[in-house]
């Protein structure tokens, strides 16, 4: 388990349309675009690229608008309207106890040092190997697309949670990763790291952390200047509170306790926006931020200050955001929580299954061409190491220059299994 306040901000202040192809990789420096199969060491990436997936809509840059596409399927919990989900039986001491007579802290603004920040990439940015540190073993290896100048939260100089995150808009996959800081060959390092696919439902493994304590996505919880300026938000937003108990319930994998008291909070509670608060007097834009606290709610994510909801931060932000700060912790209530999970009652059910893992040749000539291939069952998604990293469909080229073993790492709610093949080079 991570360490619940390590480097937080504690009192400081994810029908999607059909997959057409292939993820193209490279280990050193070339792209996982489609038809890119050159590349040195381990190997590269081959396949039919993903120039039609639905999240080629997002523009390309930092803080890029997503032109309108929304993470995840529309059965994710993140998007799902709860406005008229009962009411948990103990909100009011919820409320009271553990949120407190405290007002919503907007947790970003034009500040680029504050906030959570983001970058889109396309299916030509180079794959990078990600070096992992304290939570290895419940991480997504590389090599993934992080640029070398990637926004780091809080500024490259941070000390603090340093989260990265990555969205692919060629292949539609979200790279988050947690005190993570740049290499000087062009590499990464970072404590945790997580892959989403940003077409589907996926969650991590039961009890395994993400970037984010409560084993969640952190990009879908963001409040960003685009969707506002749009007028419509469709998802929920991530907010932390100091007190948080051994306990996670959906969409959260994860707990992260600070406190003994079975009675705080667990991770993945939803906090909701009374329906009958009037935001009438707030400017148009915060309507549109508080319209989405009523129909999506805040969802707890991590240990942090009481009711801090995560933002990226913009210079189009207006002095209306300060309007937030005058929304009370009384005008929230809490969803029903069912189930709530601990390490002793969690689902368990059975890790994918991996019946094959080929290669076209066993020995290939330096920069030769191979075609990995496997089959595997009830996986959320598989990542091929070295070179192509995360992939769709059943099959990726290679093109060693050297003898390489490759793994296939195939995972799900329920853990992650790897098999592993040799490509020998003379």
């Amino acid at each position: 388990m991570r360490c619940p306040c390590s480097a937080r901000k504690v009192y400081l202040c994810l029908s999607a349309l059909f997959v057409l192809g292939l993820f193209l990789a490279a280990c050193s420096g070339v792209s996982h675009t489609a038809g890119n199969t050159g590349g040195t060491g381990g190997g590269s990436g081959g396949g039919t690229g993903g120039g039609n997936l639905a999240c080629n809509v997002m523009a390309v840059g930092q803080t890029a608008s997503l032109g309108g596409f929304v993470p995840f399927s529309t059965s994710s919990l993140w998007n799902t309207d709860i406005s008229s989900a009962p009411v948990d039986s103990n909100s009011s001491t919820i409320i009271g106890n553990w949120v407190g007579s405290v007002n919503v802290h907007p947790d970003w603004g034009t500040d680029p040092t504050y906030g959570i920040p983001y970058v889109v990439v396309d299916g030509n940015q180079p794959l990078v190997n990600v070096n992992l540190g304290a939570y290895g073993n419940e991480s997504d290896p590389g090599p993934m697309p992080v640029p070398a100048n990637a926004p780091v939260e809080g500024g490259s100089s941070s000390t603090g949670d340093r989260h990265v995150l990555v969205l692919d808009n060629g292949n539609c996959f979200l790279y988050e990763l947690y005190n993570a800081s740049p290499n000087s060959n062009g590499s990464w390092s970072a404590d945790s790291t997580a892959v989403w696919d940003l077409l589907g439902d996926e969650q991590r493994p039961y009890t395994w952390t993400s970037a984010d304590a409560a084993g969640l996505p952190i990009f879908p919880g963001l409040v960003r200047y685009d969707e506002v300026a749009a007028g419509k938000i469709q998802h929920a937003f991530r907010f932390t509170l100091p007190k948080t108990s051994a306990a996670f319930t959906p969409p959260a994998s994860h707990s992260a306790a600070t406190t003994g008291d079975s009675t705080a909070p667990p991770m993945g509670m939803r906090l909701r926006l009374k329906s009958g608060y009037d935001i009438s007097g707030f400017s148009t834009q915060m309507q549109v931020i508080l319209t989405a606290m009523k129909k999506y709610g805040l969802i707890l994510a991590d240990n942090g200050s009481s009711l801090y909801v995560t933002g990226v931060s913009d210079s189009r932000w207006g002095s209306d955001l300060e309007s937030l700060k005058t929304v009370p912790a009384s005008a929230f209530e809490v969803v029903e929580m069912n189930p709530v999970y601990t390490n002793a009652n969690y689902p368990t059910g059975a890790a994918p299954t991996i019946s094959g893992f080929t290669a076209s040749a066993a020995h290939v000539s330096s920069g030769g061409s191979v075609t990995l291939s496997w089959n595997t069952s009830s996986a959320d998604y598989v990542i091929v190491t070295p070179g192509p990293g995360t992939v769709r469909g059943t099959s990726t080229t290679v093109s060693p220059t050297a003898t390489t073993t490759y793994t296939l790492y195939s995972t799900n709610q329920y853990g992650r299994m790897s098999a592993t093949v040799t490509v020998s080079v003379p």
